[in-house]
């Protein structure tokens, strides 16, 4: 039986309990909570690894177009701090790697010819990253300025390309497809179609994507506007919070948009996940939406409901039906208000900071300056750790909102999970690693922005080719 994204969607993929045994374990809770924990690490990381090399090589190419000495000091000290956060998304997404193989032995062992071809591309992307970026980190007096620039280009593409190859296995386990089952393993695999030819993929990175921008944009200008706020306002500071709120700003309210397409997919691919992002207990003809409130098991109770507002926005019809959670039994439901509460504070800071967003560009393109006003840099500075929060919120609603499968439809979370006995032994001691890289990340960072702006400045570009 082959199985394909509509059978997935509507519930028939004729793939049985048997088909995958149940694991003798103890600890599915822990090994769910170590997952978690190295994911909401990894993933701000994989957001600079998109977005900061973008913009590191924009800021480098205004040095070329201007001249102006700043630009440079500006990209040479943000270099600097992209290969750091590259060497520490090294260590937790080997981390992560291996805990695909560490604690989900059954997942990997069923499905990994299928989705095995991404983490092989990835791969190559990542030593493209690597190798490229350390050219670029070290080549800054000992290279042609356009051809370092051009190594900078590959950093940007190869950080990209990573991401996407990921991604397409993440989309693959929400929307499977490409393979049959047959004795409790994937065979007569299509890799190619499973990972890339899959709707789900899509528009997850390229929400992702945006999110990366947001979320490096505001966690940098937030930095600025702290320094701008305590009186350092010159040249080279001015630049950054430029560079860094145009990148956000323009993201912010484009999210949106990608946000809706993203819902509508869920909603005819996933109809557990909406009813869960929403609080559905019945199938409702015109569903509202529900601001806040308390899932009861039933419905949605102290909520501000808005009349059909579900319908119309996950089926641009206001009249829609929309299924409910008790169409599948309770096994078969993800925890309601987790997943209802991650999004709708993924929502309500996207919202935010889309407004944000505007505001900023109002006063650049009216005003053609920064704003100067003490609140919107405080409200900046308050956007930096809300974009993150927004990122790990959204994650976790897409990824707990699948639950309780593994790959969705075919493989439950407890079939896929270890049996051995050390889990909790690992939780804790990846609690002291992650402890001790934010230690040395943070005294990284702190040292570069010790570092005299005139030891970057001053020092001459080599002659153009």
């Amino acid at each position: 039986m082959i199985i394909d994204a509509l059978s997935v969607a509507d519930g028939l993929l004729g793939v049985h309990d048997g088909d995958f045994p149940p694991v003798e374990q103890d600890h599915l809770l822990q090994a769910r909570q170590m997952q978690a924990l190295s994911f909401v690490v990894h993933i701000p990381l994989v957001c600079f690894g998109i977005a900061f090399p973008v913009m590191v090589v924009f800021t480098e190419w205004l040095h070329l177009r201007t001249g102006d000495p700043a630009y440079r000091a500006l990209a040479r000290r943000w270099s600097k701090v992209m290969i750091t956060l590259f060497a520490v998304g090294v260590v937790t997404g080997t981390i992560l790697s291996f805990e695909f193989g560490l604690l989900w032995p059954a997942f990997t062992a069923s499905f990994g010819n299928v989705f095995g071809l991404a983490f092989a591309l990835e791969g190559f992307s990542f030593f493209l990253e690597a190798i490229f970026g350390a050219i670029y980190v070290y080549g800054w007096d000992r290279m042609a300025p356009r051809l370092h620039l051009l190594t900078g280009v590959v950093v940007s593409v190869a950080g990209l390309t990573g991401a996407l190859f990921v991604i397409t296995v993440n989309g693959w386990m929400n929307n499977p497809s490409g393979f049959a089952i047959r004795d409790g393993r994937a065979v007569d695999v299509e890799p190619w179609s499973a990972l890339f030819a899959n709707s789900f993929f899509w528009h997850e990175f390229v929400h992702m994507y945006f999110a990366a921008f947001i979320v490096a944009g505001f966690v940098v200008a937030g930095f600025y506007s702290w320094g701008f706020l305590r009186g350092r306002r010159g040249r080279y500071e001015r630049a950054a919070l430029t560079i860094a709120l145009s990148v956000a700003t323009v993201a912010a309210p484009l999210q949106i948009a990608l946000g809706d397409w993203a819902a509508r997919e869920v909603a005819q691919r996933q109809p557990m996940k909406l009813a869960a992002l929403e609080g559905v207990g019945r199938t409702t003809n015109g569903a509202p939406e529900h601001l806040g409130g308390w899932y009861d098991g039933d419905e949605v109770r102290y909520g501000i409901a808005i009349p059909r507002m579900l319908s119309l926005l996950a089926y641009h019809d206001p009249d829609a039906r929309v299924e409910g959670l008790h169409t599948v039994p309770p096994a078969d439901r993800p925890p309601v208000n987790v997943v209802r509460y991650s999004f709708q504070a993924m929502v309500g800071i996207g919202m935010l900071l889309a407004l944000l967003g505007v505001v900023y560009l109002y006063v650049r393109f009216r005003r053609r300056r920064l704003p100067t006003s003490p609140w919107f840099h405080r409200a900046v500075v308050v956007a930096g750790p809300l974009s993150v929060v927004a990122l790990i919120a959204g994650w976790t609603a897409t990824e707990v909102g699948r639950q309780p499968w593994v790959v969705y439809g075919v493989m439950r979370t407890a079939q896929a999970v270890t049996g051995a006995r050390g889990v909790p032994i690992g939780l804790g001691t990846l609690v002291v690693v992650y402890l001790g890289l934010a230690g040395a990340v943070a005294w990284l960072l702190h040292r570069f922005s010790r570092v005299p702006l005139e030891a970057d400045a001053q020092r001459p570009a080599p002659p153009r080719p």
